[in-house]
């Protein structure tokens, strides 16, 4: 946990923050940030910037202005411009860094996405707040059941009402077009407020609703990573991985986005290898490469119609050998460029404290209760004949 209100008690159990999903001090939100110019004062004639990013539910962010010239800091819930009404969200992040973050987004100050703050959220505003988020999970099993009933090929994955209450968004997920126009009726109908219908992908979905990955780690799409780049199969082959599409995918469906992280490494490691489809000409025979190893810097070759003996070369071998083909040089065989792997010994264990038994304490002879019987003989007196 980030928080301290989120820390552990004094018996060891979790407090928990008890704030309903959001956190006061937005130290165990999705997408959390660190305002590390928080503590640095501005120049003097210089003006504070008058920009804060606002978050919603499931790591929703957008840019507000502070028309109003309010006292805002981070953990502040504030009443922000919507479409119509007012929408509730808690500020993520004031100052400087906003400016850093518009520049990142590609957002223009002047821009008509950058709505303004009416005021700090009342106790009346957040309790409306707080009894349309009580109503969400109840609603998304009543539209799944109703977008069941009409046939339709969606999923709903998640609902966030707006802060007043006056409207609801429904966030769904399909592989082909949708005609939810019977659909939003009954929804009105059903629900007795506004509705909205927002498509998503299906990075997206798993971002909102998160989760843990394959690596034991919160999703990285739901904790930091905001940009969804495309991941292809042949980060996969660069990395020399299986493609096996079970260990591939993520929980979105899709090629984990974890195998982008190394993939720069690896296609800079590759730049001196030969290309696998190269064959080798020499004296003895065609050899075609079986194996490579972008860590140790070797390949395997083999000769073809002997392909169950192969032979070690390293990266400068190997390219020795294509260099000599190419100016057409006679090349023996490949056992004269064959490097000899030493095997690794297997070393005993050795226990240096000298405890190298786990019975160590156990005390070795008769057990208790032969102990016991032997003492009770040699207290009974002996009788004379």
């Amino acid at each position: 946990m980030g928080c301290s209100s989120c820390a552990t008690g004094k018996d060891g159990q979790p407090k928990g923050c008890k704030n309903n999903g959001t956190c006061g001090t937005d130290g165990c939100n999705k997408l959390t940030v660190f305002d590390w110019l928080s503590n640095m004062e501005l120049p003097q004639g210089m003006e504070p910037f008058n920009i804060v990013e606002v978050r919603f539910k499931n790591g929703r962010k957008q840019f507000f202005k502070n028309t109003e010239n309010l006292s805002l800091s981070i953990g502040d819930v504030v009443a922000t411009e919507a479409a119509p009404g007012h929408d509730v969200g808690v500020i993520s992040l004031a100052g400087e860094l906003v400016r850093v973050q518009m520049k990142k987004k590609k957002v223009r100050q002047d821009s008509a996405e950058v709505l303004k703050i009416y005021r700090k959220a009342t106790q009346r505003d957040i309790d409306i707040w707080q009894e349309a988020r009580d109503r969400e999970e109840k609603m998304k099993v009543r539209a799944r059941e109703i977008a069941i009933r009409l046939n339709l090929q969606m999923k709903i994955s998640d609902i966030e009402f707006q802060g007043d209450a006056s409207k609801a968004t429904f966030y769904y997920t399909a592989e082909e077009r949708v005609d939810f126009r019977q659909l939003i009726k009954e929804f009105a109908r059903e629900f007795n407020t506004r509705i909205e219908m927002r498509q998503i992908g299906f990075r997206q979905e798993a971002s909102r609703l998160g989760g843990i990955g394959s690596c034991g780690r919160e999703l990285c799409c739901s904790t930091w990573l905001t940009d969804f780049r495309s991941v292809n199969t042949s980060a996969a082959r660069y990395q020399q991985l299986s493609l096996n599409p079970q260990k591939l995918a993520g929980q979105c469906g899709k090629l984990k986005c974890c195998l982008n992280y190394e993939l720069d490494t690896y296609l800079d490691a590759l730049k001196d290898f030969p290309k696998s489809e190269v064959k080798l000409h020499t004296k003895k025979g065609t050899a075609v490469c079986q194996k490579i190893d972008i860590f140790k810097g070797l390949l395997w070759y083999a000769y073809e119609g002997d392909w169950s003996n192969w032979h070690t070369l390293t990266v400068e071998q190997a390219n020795k050998i294509i260099t000599a083909n190419s100016k057409k040089e006679p090349v023996n065989s490949l056992e004269e460029y064959a490097v000899e792997l030493q095997q690794e010994t297997k070393k005993d264990y050795q226990d240096v404290v000298g405890q190298d038994s786990l019975t160590r304490f156990d005390k070795q002879g008769t057990t208790g209760k032969k102990k016991r019987k032997n003492k009770r003989k040699k207290k009974r007196p002996q009788k004379n004949d």
